[in-house]
């Protein structure tokens, strides 16, 4: 069989359901359209999420991409509704759920053009993960960052553990992983959690002024200077995450994971 050459589509040839996916050259927008459970990912969004990276990637007009979410979220993460009656007792089913939310980083890392997330809202667990793994991050400066795995039987290793100490230090990592408070946005912006923390009204402003910037560079550099700032990234994720998933897999047979999601479900 004879593949064809891989070649950028339109956005309505792609076909997303989940997913708002833009192409303005130079810029490409991922919009997480969820709103009603507050942009938490399912399998579909993780699949349509990597997807849209990977047709940015091969783009050549597209120079920035912007990822954002619809409504007053930015993503909470994981949609434990969408997974839990289907993935608890499951690992089989649960390390392929993983394995899309992988597949995911790995594209928004490995695209080969700078990426900005756009924080519209509260971002929880995985949501603050995606963040992270976009290059620049910009906030509104009344939403918050946080996560709770420990209080919902999950250890946050699709990003969290890998690289907080990286943006914030190690002390600020425990604190956000262990006592699972909320960072609130001037607070995240102190600690270089996200890059700035600005008024509603200033988001789309910082937006613009960075992907114009961003487009100015010349590409093939910008994407080796991205490879090259990965490096500390892509170690400390290469040394974890295939048995993180196969841990956090695991763990859905135990009493603990399954209580919690149970007690989350049934409230």
């Amino acid at each position: 069989m004879e593949l064809s050459s891989p070649r950028a589509l339109s956005p309505e040839e792609l076909g997303f359901e989940k997913l708002v996916y833009e192409k303005a050259p130079p810029r490409a927008t991922m919009r997480l359209n969820r709103p009603e459970v507050l942009n938490a990912f399912d399998f579909q969004l993780l699949r349509e999420l990597a997807r849209a990276a990977e047709d940015a990637s091969w783009d050549e007009e597209i120079r920035v991409v912007v990822l954002t979410g619809t409504g007053r979220a930015f993503c909470v993460g994981a949609d434990l509704k969408s997974w839990g009656g289907e993935l608890l007792g499951n690992p089989d089913a649960y390390w392929r759920w993983f394995g899309a939310f992988k597949d995911v980083h790995d594209r928004l890392r490995e695209l080969g053009k700078p990426t900005i997330a756009r924080v519209n809202g509260i971002c929880v667990g995985g949501g603050n993960e995606l963040q992270m793994a976009c290059d620049l991050s910009v906030i509104v400066d009344d939403a918050f960052i946080r996560h709770v795995g420990l209080e919902h039987g999950s250890v946050p290793a699709g990003g969290a553990t890998q690289w907080l100490q990286l943006l914030v230090g190690d002390r600020r990592a425990r604190e956000i992983v262990l006592l699972c408070d909320e960072i609130p946005a001037p607070q995240a912006a102190e600690w270089g959690l996200v890059n700035r923390a600005v008024p509603a009204g200033e988001l789309d402003t910082v937006v613009d002024e960075w992907v114009a910037k961003l487009a100015a560079k010349l590409p093939t550099t910008m994407r080796y200077a991205k490879t090259q700032l990965n490096v500390w990234r892509d170690l400390a994720w290469s040394q974890t995450i295939t048995h993180a998933r196969d841990w956090l897999s695991l763990s859905m047979l135990g009493d603990e994971a399954q209580g919690a999601v149970r007690r989350f479900l049934e409230r």
